[in-house]
Order: C-alpha cells, then structure tokens, then sequence
C-alpha cells in the first residue's frame, strides 16, 4: 500500500487529487468517469466524505476523506485498501460546498 503526504487547501483540491489518484489505479480517463459522493456523519456530525469514481465496465473506485483523522483511503475495485494520503494542511469539511456539489454533478 502507497502511503504518502500533502497539502490540500480547500474541497476543489480535494475532490481534483482523489479523481485523479482514483483514476491513475485503473488506468482511467479523468473526464471519461462520474464522481459521485456522500456526506459521512457519526452522532448527526460531518465527519467525513465518501468519493465513489464511476468508469467504463461497471468499475467502482472508492476513497474516503476522513477529515477527524486527516486522511483519506483508498479503495481499489475490489475494495482492497491501495493508499493513504495523510493531510498535512487540510481545509475544514464545508457540508453546503459538499452538498451543492453533489447536487450539480
């Protein structure tokens, strides 16, 4: 498993970096995949967003931004864990720039 560090300033940077990291995994085209993702909360709080890359032949990348731990996983087709990016600086979880995201894609 890749395990690596950065700094990541706001949520278009975020979703940028695990689009194209998702991608490099399958070898996909960036603009050719759906990005999808979901707000992940515990007791009712944001904690966190699940990122899911749609490709050709029903291929599913996952990566989940945690942001308590200031990092995000990610997940291969066959949802094995392949990296882990730690954040040095990351922005804070903004829930209306996630959800007006989501809504528009």
């Amino acid at each position: 498993m890749v395990e690596c560090q950065l700094s990541i300033h706001n949520f278009e940077e975020i979703r940028r970096y695990i689009t194209k990291t998702l991608s490099k995994i399958e070898l996909l085209r960036p603009e050719s995949s759906h990005l999808t993702l979901r707000l992940l909360t515990r007791n009712g709080q944001p904690c966190g967003v699940y990122f899911c890359l749609h490709g050709p032949r029903n291929v599913r990348l996952t990566a989940i931004w945690e942001t308590d731990a200031n990092t995000i996983l990610f997940y291969g087709s066959r949802g094995e864990r392949v990296q882990k990016t730690r954040l040095l600086e990351a922005p804070t979880l903004e829930v209306q720039a996630i959800t007006s995201w989501s809504s528009a894609a």
